[in-house]
């Protein structure tokens, strides 16, 4: 389902069809990109697609949509560099109500009994994705109807993601709960029919909108379990490295293989155990990368924390993409590539998306 070979994900740029998504992306059969793991670990950026979506010349109209909700994931990288991890925490307000900080067995065992969502569970954990609108509806499952805090659960999902990028799943998910927006998002049985192509019916969700406030957790959903996931990388052979030689640093959320491409440089995927302690993931996502990382020539892989590289590597030869995960890093630092030159932080979206039309109309 996601090719890691450069040129495969070079064709799915070339084959968006920005029209058709704007009219089909909530929809499971929609026309989405399916370019979101690539994204996610930085193999490309949302302005290389930007770029391309304008040499289509096609009416601003044409392609908004799709603009507006690449700059989604620019807002929230935003809100990441703002606030750290301050988003790991109830950003805004206090979810209410919360009876439990784990997540629903019936969730993450594809049991709930809503028959579109414990399909796209398993499929989760088959090929590591979830349509976007089917991840607002797991998200409401599990904070507004099994009332758990939101953090249990959106670790478990991003576990599992092949596009895992903590500041969009967590603070959608903190957006789903209300602690992130003005009120908590709701999908009864009606919605999930109409978009995933269901027609099932006398579910707990097949209610009208004014009963949810009113909903006792339903049984289905009552059994909770910890999760406390864990990532497995084995050990790498010993690498070589001068200690005078300008290195590029790749990690989890920096594998483009045109970063300083040509170049005479020593290039290093950096995994960090602590990092996976902190952000842990599976080992489907785990070959993901590595699979990736095969598209940058003469890389060598560390399977150590940075201060192990920084004593193989002068500082003043450590070069690094900026990323809210590695502000332990010592070198120099080069900004990742966004859509518009918008920095720091906006209270909502449209503030910012607002900010961000202005350069476009220049």
């Amino acid at each position: 389902m996601f090719p890691t070979e450069f040129i495969e994900i070079q064709k799915r740029i070339e084959q968006i069809d920005p029209v058709r998504y704007g009219r089909s992306r909530n929809f499971s059969d929609g026309a989405v990109t399916y370019l979101s793991p690539y994204i996610s670990r930085g193999v490309i950026s949302t302005r290389q697609i930007f770029d391309h979506l304008l040499s289509l010349s096609l009416p601003w109209g044409h392609i908004e949509k799709i603009v507006q909700e690449l700059a989604w994931r620019d807002y929230w990288q935003n809100i990441w560099v703002a606030k750290g991890e301050a988003i790991n925490d109830d950003l805004k307000t206090p979810q209410l109500p919360v009876s439990n900080r784990h997540i629903s067995s019936a969730i993450v065992e594809h049991s709930t009994g809503i028959n579109a969502i414990d399909t796209a569970i398993e499929s989760l954990y088959e090929n590591g994705y979830m349509h976007n609108h089917m991840r607002m509806y797991v998200a409401s499952l599990a904070c507004n109807i099994a009332q758990s805090h939101w953090l249990t659960p959106a670790r478990w999902m991003y576990y599992h993601l092949l596009d895992g990028d903590w500041a969009s799943n967590a603070l959608s998910w903190q957006w789903v709960a209300g602690s992130n927006s003005k009120k908590k998002y709701y999908a009864n049985q009606d919605n999930i029919n109409k978009y995933f192509n269901s027609n099932q019916k006398n579910t707990f969700l097949d209610i009208d909108y004014g009963q949810f406030c009113n909903l006792a957790i339903p049984e289905a959903l009552s059994e909770l379990l910890d999760f406390d996931p864990q990532t497995s990388i084995n050990d790498a052979p010993e690498i070589k490295l001068k200690k005078e030689v300008d290195t590029l640093v790749y990690n989890y959320y920096n594998l483009d293989p045109n970063w300083h491409a040509g170049e005479d440089v020593q290039r290093v995927l950096l995994l960090e155990p602590s990092f996976f302690k902190t952000y842990p993931v599976s080992q489907k996502c785990i070959e993901f990368v590595l699979g990736l990382a095969e598209n940058i020539g003469d890389i060598q892989l560390l399977v150590a924390d940075f201060e192990v590289l920084a004593q193989k590597v002068d500082s003043e030869h450590i070069i690094y993409k900026e990323h809210p995960t590695n502000r332990h890093y010592c070198g120099k630092m080069e900004y990742r590539s966004k859509m518009f030159e918008v920095y720091g932080y906006f209270p909502s979206f449209f503030s910012y998306w607002k900010k961000c039309k202005k350069f476009i109309l220049i």
